[in-house]
């Protein structure tokens, strides 16, 4: 797959936590830091996702919150 994004991080799927409508998934992206993205329960299914797996989170700047 080939994207223009600058933020993409590669990490392992350590936890999903389901909703109603959407889940968390929880990376693990290296030295002890993780990741949470939340992407909706179809995405999930669609993608296959499963505890373990190696992905890429692709991140678009605007749609980063600090807190």
């Amino acid at each position: 797959m080939k994207t223009s994004a600058r933020n993409e991080l590669k990490g392992t799927i350590t936890e999903i936590k389901s909703g109603k409508i959407n889940s968390e998934i929880i990376l693990s992206i290296g030295g002890g830091a993780t990741l949470t993205a939340v992407i909706t329960n179809d995405s999930v299914e669609d993608m296959a996702l499963k505890m373990g797996d190696s992905i890429y989170a692709i991140i678009k700047a605007p749609f980063v919150m600090v807190a």
